[in-house]
């Protein structure tokens, strides 16, 4: 299957680290040390899941002719955080584009969301069930945040990204979706309570930071290896790789183990803050305009929970 075209929906409010020294007293310094962000999205009042969710399938259908809008008869969409848990970001999408009965789904399995999403796609297509679909992303981090929690408030941003998904090639310039590798591991560590998000408590609370850290590191490199010995791609042909955006550090110490340097990392979590499932979605949007033919790409997920993922896109 195709990856015909990415693009990303994010609000316009900018929340710097200054916001979070005035309400509990972190300084900008210790919070860039820690996990590299410098500032992030914010939803506007009016905004939510659902409707960054609209506005990402728009910015990428209107910027993709060739991909009918009609065309499409399956809608995936991830989120942890969502707007309304019946009526959900899926169902919006499907009601903004007027399309009637096809499958629609919304899944969420925390930060890997995206990669389990084009998993459920690859499915229906093999089943002969749907030959286009729209994969869509969106977090509203800020709307279940506690700002106030100096372990974890600083942590989260706003931000959404559709992917256009063919089964047959439309374009010479669509990459190909070569392989998607997902796994859970909620048997490992302190997978059960490391980060949840129970809205009738506290919203997202990460007390286990650590736990997180090693796990991510781990899982993340382990699964983008594995991508590249099956495929045979020697680490210097790897054009990109594309974290999970949850900390900087942890991106870094990934692509140390796996010998990428950082200039090949892409990274956007510095001016956007933890955007949960789309985060390496926004990411790919950020590069798509570089990519060439023969370029490979890898996108590599960790999820809270625990779960994780890797994407291999070939590039023509």
């Amino acid at each position: 299957m195709y990856l015909h075209h990415v693009a990303a929906y994010l609000p316009e409010a900018v929340v710097t680290n200054a916001h979070f020294t005035r309400i509990n007293g972190l300084v900008s310094e210790w919070i860039i040390e820690r996990t590299g962000i410098q500032e992030r999205r914010k939803a506007a009042p009016g905004e939510n899941a659902n409707t960054m969710a609209i506005a990402a399938t728009r910015a990428a259908l209107a910027a993709a002719p060739s991909f009918a809008q009609a065309s499409v008869d399956l809608i995936v969409a991830g989120t942890y955080t969502p707007h309304d848990t019946i009526f959900t970001a899926a169902h919006a999408v499907q009601r903004d584009l007027g399309i009637n009965e096809i499958p629609t789904v919304s899944i969420s399995s925390a930060c890997s969301s995206l990669l389990n999403a084009v998993e459920i796609v690859e499915g229906y297509f093999a089943m002969g069930k749907a030959t286009r679909a729209v994969v869509v992303v969106t977090e509203h981090n800020t709307a279940y945040n506690n700002e106030a929690d100096t372990m974890a408030g600083h942590l989260w941003g706003d931000g959404a990204a559709a992917l256009l998904i063919s089964k047959e090639r439309i374009s010479p310039e669509d990459l190909h979706i070569a392989e998607v590798i997902t796994g859970g591991a909620a048997p490992v560590g302190k997978a059960d309570e490391a980060v949840t998000l129970k809205p009738v408590e506290k919203g997202i609370v990460m007390p286990f930071g650590r736990d997180v850290f090693q796990q991510a590191c781990t899982y993340m490199a382990r699964v983008t290896q594995t991508l590249l010995d099956k495929h045979h791609i020697a680490t210097p042909d790897l054009t990109y790789l594309i974290p999970h955006q949850a900390n900087l550090r942890i991106s870094k110490n990934v692509a140390k183990q796996l010998g990428i340097e950082l200039e090949r990392t892409v990274n956007n979590i510095e001016r956007l803050g933890n955007t949960g499932c789309a985060g390496a979605a926004i990411g790919l949007a950020e590069v798509w305009d570089t990519l060439k033919g023969g370029d490979k790409v890898i996108i590599t997920v960790f999820g809270g929970g625990y779960s994780y993922g890797a994407m291999l896109l070939n590039k023509g």
